[in-house]
């Protein structure tokens, strides 16, 4: 004879789908009615509620500028429709027994795929057209009153002292980063096409069919060359300015003014010292009147002298690099597995390291092209050869940057197992997950991946085999 325990679990599983609808509501109660509520405790079924909250994405349908500021009200709504979902069905079950159900509920780990951006399409803002043009009428009206406005730090000049631990930990988790993956790229192939200059992580190389630039293969297939450390940490350069609240690097002296990494820019501004690049360090405060800047410290009062503020040692007088910046962190060991563990934690440190400084320094990027500038405002040189660079005579379309601006993250498709020696194949395509190459990079050599890339990475989702494909739906 059974015992009690495996008469439970021998129970059949009903499973019924439920939304905020008259027609769900009824389906629950006519499942009790007829197939628990007879049978009181003992009911020979095991009941299942599912419910699937919608991304707001999808029940917004729509893009654009204003979408941003859109999509966090959805998704509110949506979790207070799913919480009185959930909720509804609570108080039926109880009604038959206040210990008949067991709850569980997670969000959704479904994101959208990330897609490359078409040329003639600006990047996404971080403010709102509406908040912008706003910012600039009170901008405005502080110009017409003629009265002092007090600058907080660092907009006045001075360091925030609180983020100098943060420049320091960024500026050295990005040499261990840089180290780590110089070390497993020794290990593990990069390869990078010669056409589109897509990036795959693993031999062998993916055959998804997706170069679609001018001089490709018919069949949109890649080109694939072996790749490196620049292919999955792309160098993203800004010029370097000696005093951050001084005037904007001009177009005759784009040759004259060092460029340096624009993390490693963020890094000197927010307080991290580097002798090779010298950057202005104030004592006293500057002052706003009238939307005017007053400048106490400055030392030629009566006239603009020309390459003031602006540090000339540039193309013609290259300084050798910091001994700070060659730092190269010694990593004895041989496991391979130790060190992606070590370099995942460095690129989590200095990207979340690079989100708190970006709240406080202003970060600028073009909305066309990849340039970008660490200051309160863009620079004035006309180099941006991106959509309809014309029209703009060469000028950048400033705009608030991001952390993936920063710090671009090279998106490259999941492998999931990277000891089968199988390539990914453009049938399945649309079941692989992405990742950055360099999270990739560390999770092919043994490292954890951590949870925020789960939806992303799309590990839940069963990969078919070919011939198994003809039957999903």
């Amino acid at each position: 004879m059974a015992s009690p325990a495996e008469a439970v679990s021998e129970k059949q599983v009903m499973v019924l789908a439920i939304d905020d609808s008259e027609h769900s509501t009824y389906a629950l109660e006519w499942t009790l009615d007829h197939f628990f509520t007879p049978y009181a405790s003992n009911h020979p079924f095991k009941l299942v509620l599912v419910h699937a909250k919608p991304t707001a994405s999808s029940a917004l349908g729509l893009a654009g500028p204003g979408a941003a500021e859109v999509l966090p009200m959805v998704e509110a709504d949506l979790k207070k429709i799913a919480a009185r979902i959930i909720e509804t069905a609570r108080e039926s079950c109880h009604r038959i027994n206040k210990h008949f159900c067991g709850w569980y509920s997670t969000g959704s780990s479904h994101v959208e795929l990330p897609i490359k951006r078409k040329k003639s399409e600006r990047k996404p803002l971080v403010t709102s057209v509406n908040e912008l043009k706003r910012e600039a009428r009170l901008r405005r009206k502080e110009k017409q009153m003629v009265q002092e406005n007090t600058l907080r730090p660092p907009e006045n000049g001075l360091l925030v002292k609180g983020l100098v631990p943060v420049a320091h930990e960024v500026y050295a988790a990005r040499a261990k980063l840089n180290a780590c993956v110089s070390r497993i790229v020794k290990s593990i192939a990069i390869f990078s096409c010669s056409l589109c200059g897509e990036v795959h992580v693993g031999d062998p190389p993916h055959r998804i069919r997706t170069c679609d630039v001018a001089g490709s293969l018919k069949n949109k297939e890649h080109t694939w060359e072996r790749g490196g450390v620049e292919h999955i940490l792309p160098l993203v350069e800004s010029f370097h300015l000696y005093d951050r609240v001084g005037r904007a690097v001009s177009h005759n002296e784009q040759l004259q003014v060092d460029r340096i990494p624009v993390i490693v820019e963020l890094c000197v501004q927010a307080g991290f010292d580097i002798p090779e690049y010298p950057t202005r360090r104030r004592t006293f405060p500057i002052y706003s009147l009238a939307g005017k800047i007053i400048d106490f410290e400055r030392r030629f009062p009566k006239e603009d002298t020309p390459g003031e503020d602006i540090n000339t040692y540039g193309f013609w007088d290259k300084k050798k690099k910091s001994s700070e910046e060659d730092k190269f962190f010694d990593l004895h060991s041989d496991d391979v597995q130790a060190i992606a563990v070590q370099g995942m934690e460095a690129w989590e440190r200095m990207r979340s390291g690079a989100s708190k400084l970006m709240k406080k320094y202003a970060v600028q990027t073009c909305g066309y092209c990849s340039e970008m500038q660490v200051g309160p405002k863009g620079h004035k040189v006309r180099n941006c050869q991106a959509f309809k660079h014309q029209m703009r005579d060469g000028q950048h379309a400033w705009q608030e940057a991001t952390v993936d601006d920063l710090i671009p993250p090279v998106y490259v498709r999941h492998v999931r197992d990277r000891h089968s020696g199988e390539p990914l194949v453009n049938g399945l395509k649309r079941y692989y997950g992405m990742l950055p190459a360099v999270v990739e990079l560390f999770a092919q050599a043994g490292a954890y991946v951590g949870d925020h890339y789960a939806g992303v990475m799309r590990e839940d989702v069963a990969v078919p085999v070919l011939d198994e494909l003809k039957w999903v739906v």
